[in-house]
C-alpha cells in the first residue's frame, strides 16, 4: 500500500507539461483573426454531401458558404439577403456558389427589393 503514493508525485510532470502548452493557447489567440478572415474564402461545395442532406439542412449547409461570399460584397446586409436567396431552389442556390457574376446579380435584385420595401415604408408612414 506504501508504494502507491509515489505515482501521485508522478503526476506533477504532467502538471507541467500544460505550461508548455502556453504557446498554442496565444496561437490560438491568434486565430481568431482568421476565421474573421475565413468567411471571405468559404469551402468549395461538396453535392454528394449536400444531396445526401435532407432539405432543410441543405439550405443549412448552402447558407453557411453563401452567407460569407455575400459579406464580402453587402456586410451590414448580408444575414438579410442570404435568408432572402435561401428562397430559392436549392439547385439555383448550387449555382450562385459556383458563379460569382450569377451571385452578383441576385444580390444586386435583393437590393432593389429591399430599396423598394424601405421606399414603401417611407410612403406608408406619410
Amino acid at each position: 500500500p506504501q508504494p502507491q503514493p509515489p505515482p501521485p508525485p508522478q503526476q506533477p510532470p504532467p502538471q507541467q507539461a500544460p505550461p508548455q502548452q502556453a504557446p498554442p493557447p496565444q496561437a490560438a489567440a491568434q486565430a481568431p483573426p482568421q476565421p474573421a478572415q475565413a468567411p471571405m474564402q468559404p469551402e468549395p461545395v461538396d453535392h454528394s454531401l449536400i444531396a445526401q442532406a435532407d432539405p432543410a439542412t441543405q439550405k443549412n449547409m448552402i447558407g453557411e458558404r453563401l452567407y460569407p461570399l455575400i459579406h464580402g460584397q453587402q456586410p451590414d446586409l448580408a444575414p438579410k439577403i442570404t435568408g432572402m436567396l435561401l428562397e430559392m431552389d436549392t439547385g439555383e442556390l448550387l449555382g450562385l456558389l459556383e458563379d460569382p457574376d450569377a451571385l452578383s446579380s441576385k444580390i444586386d435584385e435583393a437590393l432593389a427589393v429591399l430599396a423598394q420595401h424601405q421606399a414603401q415604408l417611407a410612403s406608408a408612414q406619410k
